[in-house]
């Protein structure tokens, strides 16, 4: 096994020398050559190294320090520089032997040194022993990110089995009061269409459309008495009302999901108001999160326009004059308009989802 890796080293790796001296550029090509490595670069114009080095990608990298034009130490930072995520395998040649040189070296990433004249034996046990410590580093990076891509897939898994499960738990409280269900897509669609007006990343927008589907998964835990009432709530039912917003909220908290948690933020949120009057916590302005302003807005436009078991349907007309006379109390006077403005997009969205 050990033989068979080493002849596979030897029969892969790119070795790149790098000397002005073309005696010892030839003496070094010849000694790995002898010891069975096939893959061997020169140079003796150290202005071409990066060209090379990028165009070859070497394994191992046999570097001297003392060069016209750039030295060693120049090379070394110019590697450095290109940032690449990689184990960078340098030995450095030289006869200088002192100290502060080859810490020098060191500290710029040179991982061996060679000394002059060169010794055959140490030479090919220097350059193996790189080769082997950069091909364990490369099979540990594959074996990281090959065990990472698993972890990500196996989340992806978990997130949305989760999801599935938060949006039938969606369907039934929905249908408890809609029933058509259409309530909470529309809502989605509204808040899609509504963060696309105001340039959200498309990443974001597809997560706020599924997060604000979930603003009212809290009325799952509220009696029907309460939610199904014809008429008005009493204080003390308004009051367990008012819950399923924190009963929302820990239906969707301790979730690794950013649509989750983003749901967590709307079903905690989207009954704040912008002068601080509305519930739970009494937030104001841009202390509310903006997708739960987002959705206050599309909650409230909808809600109005739609039949329920305690209220008619509104007109459109009443509707977008209670959205106007609220812009700056209820609701966020940045956003608002913006809506408005739009409107014939989200009665789009509307008519395609109202059966």
């Amino acid at each position: 096994m050990i033989a068979k890796t080493m002849a596979s080293i030897k029969q892969n790796s790119r070795i790149l020398i790098v000397d002005d001296t073309a005696p010892n550029v030839f003496l070094l090509e010849q000694l790995l050559k002898i010891s069975g490595y096939a893959n061997i670069f020169t140079l003796t114009d150290s202005r071409e190294v990066l060209k090379t080095y990028d165009e070859i990608k070497p394994d191992l990298l046999l570097l001297d320090l003392k060069m016209p034009h750039f030295d060693g130490f120049d090379i070394l930072e110019q590697l450095n520089a290109l940032g690449e995520d990689d184990y960078l395998s340098v030995i450095v040649i030289t006869a200088q032997s002192d100290k502060e040189n080859r810490i020098k070296a060191l500290e710029l990433g040179a991982k061996d040194f060679i000394g002059k004249p060169f010794d055959h034996a140490e030479v090919i046990m220097r350059v193996t022993n790189l080769l082997e410590i950069r091909m364990l580093h490369n099979a540990t990076k594959r074996s990281n990110r090959l065990l990472e891509e698993r972890v990500q897939e196996r989340t992806r898994e978990n997130e949305n089995i989760q999801l599935e499960l938060v949006n039938k738990l969606l369907i039934a409280a929905e249908f408890r009061d809609d029933d058509t269900g259409h309530h909470i897509t529309r809502i989605g669609k509204y808040a899609e269409t509504l963060g696309n007006l105001l340039g959200f990343e498309k990443n974001f927008m597809l997560q706020l459309s599924q997060a604000a589907m979930m603003h009212d998964v809290g009325k799952i835990a509220i009696p029907d008495g309460i939610l199904l009432k014809p008429g008005p709530l009493t204080r003390a039912e308004m009051d367990v009302m008012k819950t399923h917003t924190h009963k929302g909220a820990d239906i969707l908290t301790g979730s690794v999901s950013k649509v989750l948690k983003l749901g967590e933020i709307i079903a905690l949120t989207h009954h704040e108001k912008w002068d601080g009057s509305g519930y739970p916590a009494g937030l104001s302005g841009e202390e509310i999160p903006i997708a739960g302003r987002i959705t206050a807005i599309c909650d409230v436009f909808d809600a109005l326009l739609s039949k329920r078991p305690y209220k008619k349907a509104w007109t459109l007309d009443n509707t977008l004059t209670l959205l106007a006379e609220e812009n700056g109390r209820h609701f966020d006077p940045h956003l608002l308009p913006l809506f408005l403005n739009n409107i014939d997009r989200f009665l789009d969205i509307r008519t395609k989802f109202e059966n």
